[in-house]
């Protein structure tokens, strides 16, 4: 049963980073559009606070699995949710160009070897 889980949990984890990279997908992927466009930010913050809840879970069901700055997504996602008004849009940024493309290979790979 929590082999189901765990594939759940990797699933949302693949569907929020697939959403976040839709999202640029009608406008430029810079700093300056994210940092302009509030619905853009509150769409990644989202994305973003469900990835942590995804690993977090991922990390109680099964320990074998190693997610690369596991920590730092739990922490964002609980920031989010807890002090949502407090997490700065350069650090949403840099999770978005510099840790979810690791993420998602990552994540990738796990599911092909679940199934």
């Amino acid at each position: 049963m929590e082999k189901k889980y765990v594939n759940n949990y990797l699933e949302d984890i693949q569907i929020a980073i697939n959403e976040i990279d839709e999202f640029f997908s009608d406008v430029p992927k810079t700093y300056e559009e994210f940092l302009s466009n509030l619905i853009l930010r509150r769409a990644v913050e989202r994305n973003i606070q469900i990835i942590g809840e995804s690993v977090g879970r991922i990390s109680v069901l099964d320990e074998s699995i190693t997610i690369t700055n596991a920590r730092k997504y739990m922490d964002a996602g609980k920031h989010i949710t807890h002090t949502y008004n407090s997490l700065l849009p350069d650090i949403l940024w840099s999770i978005v160009i510099n840790h979810l493309p690791q993420l998602k290979t990552e994540v990738e790979t796990l599911l092909s070897e679940k199934r």
